[in-house]
């Protein structure tokens, strides 16, 4: 059975929330074409993960026998973390922007699950797996635009996942999402509409053609 590993870090809950809500249609697309998968899901807001202390950082330098009560119980949890993510046939990242980047607790899952000579590199366990990305932002950070500069997370992302760790990354972005409640910005609300609209297609779509992408390997 296909197995998609979903992980949520906005702060706000449900339809209140633009990434858990594209991230929700993505899911609900994969979901018609695996309705006997399993989906492994992880509300990062809800349940954040410890952040990467020395401990963890550590016991990845000495060998196992060698570590310290401290360091074997922060390595077993990077370990569950890393199974299981080597578990899924596909991941799900929903990930707003906050201040410019992700949100702390989606940095301290990527601290945890990355493991230098295992989850990454050449021979990385999690190379060539599909991750799809709902980078969703309350302006607009596009190429060409004034912010374009202050974008660090698709950037960060596509670096870390994709360069560094393997991972075949893809983005959907709904962004101008401030635009409705923000008289600031009441002229974009055609331009945030079409974004809104846009982002949920390519959810439905890319949810749809992962999972068949995924039954056909």
């Amino acid at each position: 059975m296909a197995t998609l590993l979903h992980i949520d870090s906005s702060l706000h809950a449900g339809t209140d929330s633009a990434s858990r809500t594209v991230a929700r249609t993505f899911r609900d697309a994969w979901q018609a074409q695996h309705p006997d998968g399993t989906v492994l899901y992880r509300d990062l807001a809800a349940d954040p993960l410890p952040h990467f202390a020395l401990p963890a950082f550590s016991a990845a330098l000495v060998d196992a026998d060698a570590r310290t009560p401290d360091q074997a119980a922060a390595f077993a949890g990077r370990l569950a973390l890393i199974e299981e993510l080597e578990r899924a046939d596909a991941v799900l990242l929903g990930a707003p922007m906050y201040n410019f980047t992700i949100p702390s607790t989606l940095k301290s899952w990527i601290d945890q699950v990355l493991l230098v000579g295992r989850t990454t590199g050449e021979d990385s366990t999690v190379k060539d797996l599909p991750v799809t990305v709902v980078a969703s932002r309350g302006g607009s950070y596009a190429p060409g635009t004034p912010r374009a500069s202050s974008e660090y997370v698709q950037n960060y992302l596509r670096s870390i996942l994709g360069e560094y760790m393997g991972f075949d990354v893809d983005f959907i972005v709904p962004e101008l999402t401030a635009a409705a409640s923000n008289p600031a910005m009441s002229e974009l609300v055609p331009l945030a509409e079409a974004s809104w609209a846009r982002a949920l297609e390519d959810a439905a779509v890319k949810g749809k053609d992962i999972a068949l992408r995924v039954a056909a390997s």
